[in-house]
């Protein structure tokens, strides 16, 4: 038999590649002679023809055009958008593959940007609700819609809405129900692109910006039946929306709250500059636990209402607070960590930059009793580098941290040890940056204890990490 011709890597080319692991963000790792290719809508175990699009110097990308030969592994995926849509990268995975995945996403990150050789997850907690578990989600309006391959050429492309299409800020895939959501809010979001078109309002060209309608976020109460629809707009005109605003409360009785944020600026962002109330109160309810929380609409919030009692019963277990300590809770947002941990400790101190977000966080703390949680405004990109020493708040004996993806500022990352906790609890939704920042860490007296991650987002390449650091001890000299 002739010898097998070897494997080129070069953009163009189509190769015969066995996927070995996932990488983190979702793409199939596989390799020639040692060389690593990522590979999109590919799963560990298939086997599969792909299309390279791109060589660099040391790796390069592609995408699955044919399987030829699967996994056991593999699923049937229920959406119907999927994988165009992209949020759900790996929904053709089982569910126990996907988290045993992601555990060693997390143990790899760890071993190569933190130096930890034989680091190990400490626990893993999965979702039970691996559909329908998110309580918050953003859809975007374009006159740009992502036309599908199996559509007439001629079809309209003037009106979307629904989420962005990987890689392209101006396209948009119109959604007709999206898996990971309430199914109630399939009903809203189809009824809203029915009315808009009826009633001729003009979705936001990011291009020109010229239009009215940006984006459409839905909030949802799982222990409280609590529904937020917002709009966000490039200007006010109340007198536009209130024909949407009268159909959508007859006709969904489930809506608690709509409002109408307004952002002028061009930044494509579903966060307004001021807000106006349209139907019911201001901010919906939550409960997790015996707690109950109000949540406005720019308000942050752990956006896996189940997951995120667990996430929380984890930080308190790692806290092991004994009832005196001080803690502080950075990127506090509407309070829910503060809270959790204040019916443990003697005082929690949360500092947060949105101001509205404080302020819900000072309302739940009212409206549960507890009176030893305290909330402050503050921009943590460099409130602790300009007030290494803080007026009327008492020194941390334990910090909480739960920055957003991107990470912590790096001044905020070098203040941190300065603040002389004896431990601090860092809670990410980005295992790389939190091993960036744990390297810091180990290099300012505190060691690593351990990690846990809590899987909030069954489908998603999406992470969630609870990593505590112990202060080392001050060994000193009897000279």
């Amino acid at each position: 038999m002739p010898e097998a011709q070897p494997q080129i890597v070069k953009k163009g080319a189509e190769l015969i590649l066995t996927i070995e692991s996932l990488a983190f963000g979702g793409q199939g790792v596989a390799r020639v002679d040692n060389f690593v290719i990522f590979i999109k809508n590919a799963i560990p175990g298939q086997t599969v023809r792909a299309l390279i699009y791109k060589k660099r110097k040391g790796f390069a990308e592609g995408r699955a055009v044919e399987i030829l030969k699967n996994t056991s592994n593999w699923v049937k995926p229920v959406c119907e958008h999927f994988p165009v849509c992209g949020g759900c990268k790996v929904q053709q995975l089982a569910y126990d593959q996907q988290v045993a995945e992601k555990m060693q996403q997390v143990k790899d990150i760890f071993r190569r940007q933190a130096r930890l050789i034989d680091f190990e997850v400490a626990k893993v907690i999965p979702a039970e609700n691996i559909f329908h578990y998110r309580n918050k989600m953003e859809f975007t309006f374009s006159n740009r819609r992502w036309i599908l391959k199996d559509e007439p050429q001629d079809s309209s492309n003037t009106f979307a809405l629904g989420l962005h299409i990987p890689g392209r800020f101006d396209k948009i895939l119109n959604i007709n129900s999206c898996h990971i959501m309430p199914e109630k809010g399939d009903a809203i979001l189809r009824r809203v692109r029915e009315l808009s078109t009826q009633l001729g309002l003009k979705p936001y060209d990011v291009r020109t910006h010229n239009g009215f309608l940006r984006h459409l976020m839905l909030r949802f109460g799982f222990n409280t039946g609590d529904l937020m629809v917002n709009f966000v707009t490039s200007y006010e005109n109340p007198d536009l929306l209130q024909p949407m605003v009268e159909t959508l409360i007859t006709e969904f009785p489930e809506i608690t709250t709509l409002v109408n944020n307004i952002n002028t600026r061009k930044a494509d962002v579903a966060f307004g500059e001021y807000e106006l109330l349209l139907f019911g109160q201001p901010a919906i309810k939550e409960k997790i636990g015996d707690l109950i929380f109000e949540i406005s609409a720019n308000s942050f919030f752990q956006t896996n209402t189940l997951q995120a009692e667990n996430l929380y019963t984890c930080a308190l277990e790692v806290a092991d607070l004994k009832g005196h300590e001080i803690v502080y809770d950075l990127y506090c947002g509407t309070g829910s960590i503060s809270l959790f941990l204040a019916q443990k400790a003697r005082e929690v101190h949360g500092f947060e930059v949105i101001v509205s977000a404080v302020e819900d966080a000072v309302r739940n703390g009212v409206r549960n009793g507890i009176g030893n949680a305290y909330f402050h405004v503050a921009n943590l990109d460099k409130y602790f580098k300009q007030h290494r020493k803080l007026k009327n708040i008492p020194p941390p004996d334990v910090i909480i941290v739960d920055p957003p993806r991107a990470g912590m500022h790096k001044d905020m990352v070098s203040a941190l040890p300065l603040l002389g906790a004896e431990k601090i609890i860092y809670v990410s939704c980005n295992p790389a940056t939190q091993a960036r920042d744990t390297l810091v860490m180990l290099e300012n007296g505190y060691e690593l204890k351990s990690v846990s991650m809590v899987d909030m987002f069954p489908h998603t390449p999406h992470i969630e990490t609870v990593a505590v650091f112990q202060r080392k001890l001050r060994v000193t000299s009897d000279k």
